[in-house]
C-alpha cells in the first residue's frame, strides 16, 4: 500500500463503519486496509432486489465525506462487496 497523506485523526476503519451504519442501520460492515486503500464488505437486507451498482452507490454515498476533500483519509476503495444475509 502507498503512503497517503491525510489530516484525518482517528480510526479510518471505524469512520467507514460508522458512515455506512448511519445510512444502512442493519448493516454488518467489515473494513480492512491502510495507506488510503480500503476493502469494504457490507451485508444488509436493504440490498435485496437492487442491482450491484445501486448497492455500491448506496455504500459509497455513505462515506463520501471520507473520500472528498484536499487530504481525504480514503484514497481508494479497492474492493467493495455488498450482499444480503
Amino acid at each position: 500500500m502507498s503512503d497517503h497523506p491525510t489530516n484525518f485523526v482517528g480510526s479510518v476503519e471505524e469512520a467507514i463503519r460508522t458512515g455506512v451504519v448511519a445510512k444502512i442501520p442493519d448493516a454488518k460492515v467489515e473494513v480492512s486496509g491502510s495507506g488510503g486503500h480500503f476493502r469494504i464488505d457490507v451485508v444488509s437486507t436493504v440490498f435485496a432486489g437492487k442491482s450491484m451498482l445501486e448497492n455500491q452507490r448506496l455504500v459509497l454515498s455513505s462515506i463520501k465525506h471520507l473520500i472528498n476533500g484536499d487530504q481525504p483519509p480514503v484514497h481508494a476503495v479497492d474492493s467493495l462487496t455488498t450482499r444480503t444475509p
